[in-house]
């Protein structure tokens, strides 16, 4: 059977697509061997370098709650300012006023075209010389404004494509009925907005909790990772059991914030497809008397 997409498989490619998918199978699982047989080797997967983890609570209590902890909270800070900031900036690109847009550009270009670490690295220094932030917080406050220079300055682009991509009809009905600039964009354009921008704000979202791990790579920030590096040192160089734990809580992490926009997602789409005003059997019987009267 055809589609518009694409023309139905005759029996060669059929062929075909099965013995490359065989062959991809048994590749993988010719990679996967060799790996664990490599770390078998090297004595990885013995149960001393996992026991650890299993059997006791003193390297989640020393290493892995503390360094959790500074993550989310470097990161809930980071997403707490950048959201709003970056939908005033981004709103603010699509001012009619030149003043307001050109500068809002200048910012958003400016920050989002300098890599993250350079940021978090410049905020150290300026918070070492011109505050008096003391030095065990200064790591947390350059990471914390890194991430949010940065990317609110991704999100504003998030948010000023997610609002270019509404009918401009929207706008002109708006307009038409008497409605002001502020109440076209509060009340119309950015809650529609929203649905199509939530996969993309959900995915910059995770890429600020995984640049956490920046600040504990050059700003010395006990964040998960550096956590996990000093543990692995302590427990007799077991690296690959203990950044192997802190990969699963990064993918669960992510894999909670995902389900969590994708259930937010769903619910907006059928919260907008629910409001559509509905007669009753009465309000049909009345209006149908109007009419004949």
């Amino acid at each position: 059977m055809s589609s518009v997409l694409y023309d139905a498989q005759g029996p060669r490619a059929k062929r075909r697509n099965v013995v490359l998918t065989a062959v991809f199978v048994v590749a993988l699982a010719a990679v996967l061997w060799w790996v664990i047989t490599t770390l078998q080797d090297k004595g990885q997967l013995e149960w001393a370098k996992w026991e650890m983890f299993f059997t006791g609570t003193e390297a989640w209590s020393t290493y892995i709650w503390p360094g959790l902890e500074n993550t989310l909270k470097a990161a809930a800070l980071a997403v707490v300012i950048a959201l709003p900031l970056g939908a005033v900036f981004g709103i603010a690109r699509l001012s009619d006023h030149a003043w307001v847009r050109i500068p809002a550009g200048i910012v958003v270009e400016f920050f989002r075209s300098i890599p993250v670490l350079v940021l978090m690295i410049f905020g150290l220094a300026l918070f070492a010389e011109y505050t008096d932030v003391s030095s065990d917080d200064r790591p947390l406050y350059a990471v914390v404004t890194g991430l949010v220079l940065y990317n609110a300055s991704v999100l504003a682009e998030i948010v000023r494509a997610g609002i270019l991509t509404l009918p401009k009809g929207q706008s002109e009905a708006a307009m038409a009925i008497g409605l002001r600039k502020g109440q076209l964009m509060r009340l119309i354009l950015l809650p529609q907005a929203v649905t199509a921008m939530l996969p993309a704000i959900v995915s910059q979202l995770v890429v600020i909790v995984k640049d956490t791990a920046l600040g504990g790579a050059v700003l010395t920030f006990p964040e998960l990772l550096s956590s996990a590096n000093t543990m692995s040192g302590y427990y007799g160089a077991n690296t690959i059991a203990s950044f192997t734990v802190v990969a699963v809580i990064y993918i669960a992490i992510n894999f909670a914030l995902t389900s969590f926009a994708s259930w937010l997602e769903r619910r907006l789409r059928q919260g907008k497809k629910s409001t559509g005003a509905v007669l009753k059997a009465t309000d049909d019987q009345a209006n149908a008397g109007a009419t004949t009267v």
